[in-house]
């Protein structure tokens, strides 16, 4: 990993929980690859997320939580342990990918519908109640009441509430405005704008630096993280829309070299696989709690959408080298039904 590009001596950047990086690396480079289910051994999800600044211990633990959540499945191959997507995973990624790639941050179709959903918990459901929020921030709401939430647009709970046991303690409503109504004072109370736009702006900021050659700044690696060797002319090998690679990966020393290739983007040329992961990781904290606010009733300037034009442009830049490095490094095998 090249400092000049990763700096990992700042602290400025946020660190991904090792979950949301493991996710982000399921849905980068074994999601929806035309292959069938496949399995990635332990040691290249260690290796890859160590590139990150996590370390081994922090990974193995997230994976064996991962898997008694019902996220990951795991097969073991002689010495070598090997995880895989449960459908239920497989449906999380497929909606974050919607989330990011068709949806998109800003919302200008807004047809002027908002979703109400109010609830009454007893006071000892403090996980149901905690689940409950949680899931309807992911959806897009925010709390005009206590006990009363609301989303723009028609936005479909049933299988949220459903999922929770919550069907008898739960309403939800489907209603317009009335022109009596402030919407924007409403906005402004029921979600923090001022905290959405600043991690926005500091998304925005980071990463046109890092373009610039001023290095995506990241914390200190933690414990036991293993650095993979810089990318070298490897990542001009190879078919760019293979996948991950099934058996032993080629071994580290062919990395170790020069590029001889045509120059790319600095972010792809110094770790791709690496960047793309932390560029996703980080860019899916930040729409996860973005209700995509019809953009009418927003601050002029809103940031999210300058962001989200630099998210997509570096996304785009080092989807090419990524997928042909995860294809030289991960080790794979077909999981068995």
């Amino acid at each position: 990993m090249e400092d000049q590009i990763l700096d990992v001596d700042a602290v400025d950047a946020p660190q991904p929980r090792p979950q949301s990086l493991v996710l982000s690396f399921f849905g980068n480079h074994v999601l929806d690859r035309g292959e069938g289910d496949l399995g990635v051994y332990s040691g290249s999800i260690i290796d890859v997320l160590g590139r990150v600044g996590t370390g081994e211990q922090a990974v193995r633990s997230t994976l064996t939580r991962m898997v008694n959540r019902g996220l990951l499945r795991r097969q073991r191959e002689g010495r070598k342990m090997y995880f895989g997507l449960t459908p239920h995973a497989s449906d999380i990624l497929r909606d974050g990918g919607r989330r990011i790639w068709s949806i998109g941050a800003v919302n200008e179709d807004w047809d002027g519908t908002w979703t109400l959903l109010g609830f009454s918990l007893p006071e000892s459901w403090q996980r149901q109640r905690h689940d409950l929020r949680s899931r309807l921030t992911w959806s897009g709401f925010g709390a005009l009441y206590s006990g009363l939430w609301i989303a723009p647009g028609r936005v479909d709970v049933r299988e949220i509430v459903s999922e929770l046991g919550l069907d008898a303690h739960v309403k939800v409503f489907h209603a317009r405005a009335d022109e009596f109504t402030d919407i924007g004072l409403m906005i402004r109370e029921s979600w923090d704008l001022e905290a959405l736009a600043a991690r926005y702006v500091a998304f925005d900021k980071r990463w046109t630096t890092a373009t610039l050659g001023g290095g995506v700044k990241v914390p200190h690696s933690t414990p036991g993280a293993r650095h993979a060797p810089p990318l070298s002319a490897s990542l001009e090998r190879g078919d760019p829309h293979q996948g991950p690679s099934s058996g032993t990966p080629r071994a580290r020393t062919e990395h170790r070299g020069h590029r001889t290739g045509p120059s790319h983007h600095p972010l792809a040329s110094a770790d791709p696989i690496a960047t793309r992961l932390r560029l996703v990781a980080e860019w899916l904290r930040i729409i996860r709690t973005d209700p995509r606010l019809p953009v009418q009733h927003l601050p002029t300037e809103w940031p999210a959408r300058q962001a989200q034009e630099t998210f997509r442009r570096i996304a785009e830049e080092t989807a090419g080298p990524a997928g042909r490095m995860a294809a030289e490094v991960l080790e794979t095998t077909p999981l068995r039904p």
